[in-house]
């Protein structure tokens, strides 16, 4: 089985080539400003902003599969008309599709938590993109598997992390929000449920987080006791109290997918309770 790994030298993609090339597969992976750093992947730059550009990486890999794991942030042209892109190419090619999406789009209001069934009223332009990226998905490719998930974390190296190390050390401004609530996943987790889906014919819309709720502080908190930092260094502030936009209390009920898996996504307790 050839898969080809859209994203693959951004933080989940970097996991998502690891676990193949450790698994004995030769996946092909695309980067767009520098290729990923493992060497077990073949590498293809590719801008899903260009049609041409995909349509060249598509007919030199002839994959099986497809992971999209790239963000393109609040980029509409990348995550909003990119996805829909790759989603009207590989429907056209009969390859099967596995999207990774977000809970950016959904709004966090009037409403405990999120299921597969419930559907995208994003706040922010990234929250929209991706909702309209899955909506694409879903209706250009019936066989596609979309996969929400949320913030991701990983032994040191995910964007949270880094914040948290350098508040701690005083090296940067601001504060992690004690309202804004999440349920975070291990990388290492989320690429194993992904790889799963992929080798497998599941369709439809997964819920790829982990069980435990917790605010971006909390969340902070333990990643400074798991790396020997003084959490009592970290900053406290409301994302209320800003103008940031964004859903403040979105938590993504995973307990469906989770049954259909054998992968464990493990909540942020447990994987943030000793070093990895």
């Amino acid at each position: 089985m050839t898969v080809l790994i859209i994203g693959g030298s951004g933080f989940l993609g970097t996991e998502l080539v690891r676990q193949a090339a450790s698994a004995g597969w030769s996946p092909a992976a695309t980067f767009h400003s520098r290729p990923g750093e493992h060497a077990g992947a073949a590498w293809h730059p590719l801008d899903l902003r260009d049609s041409l550009s995909l349509e060249h990486v598509l007919d030199t890999v002839t994959p099986d599969a497809v992971i999209n794991a790239t963000s393109g942030g609040a980029d509409w042209a990348v995550t909003a008309e990119g996805g829909i892109r790759l989603a009207q190419a590989v429907a056209g090619r009969g390859i099967r599709l596995v999207h990774v999406s977000s809970d950016a789009i959904f709004s966090g209001t009037g409403r405990d938590w999120y299921d597969e069934s419930c559907l995208p009223d994003p706040l922010t332009p990234y929250g929209a993109g991706k909702a309209a990226a899955e909506t694409a998905v879903r209706l250009l490719c019936p066989d596609a598997a979309v996969a929400r998930t949320s913030l991701i974390i990983g032994n040191g190296r995910s964007e949270h992390e880094r914040l948290v190390h350098d508040l701690a050390a005083g090296i940067r401004q601001g504060g992690l929000f004690s309202d804004d609530i999440r349920c975070p996943v291990h990388v290492t987790d989320l690429a194993a449920a992904l790889w799963e889906i992929t080798r497998s014919d599941a369709t439809g819309v997964h819920h790829l987080a982990g069980p435990d709720a917790l605010s971006r502080h909390e969340l902070g908190e333990l990643i400074a006791r798991r790396d020997g930092l003084d959490a009592a260094r970290l900053p406290s502030a409301r994302r209320s109290d800003t103008e940031l936009p964004g859903g403040l209390v979105v938590r993504l009920d995973s307990r469906i997918s989770q049954q259909r898996l054998s992968s464990r996504l493990r909540g942020a307790r447990e994987f943030l309770s000793k070093t990895f």
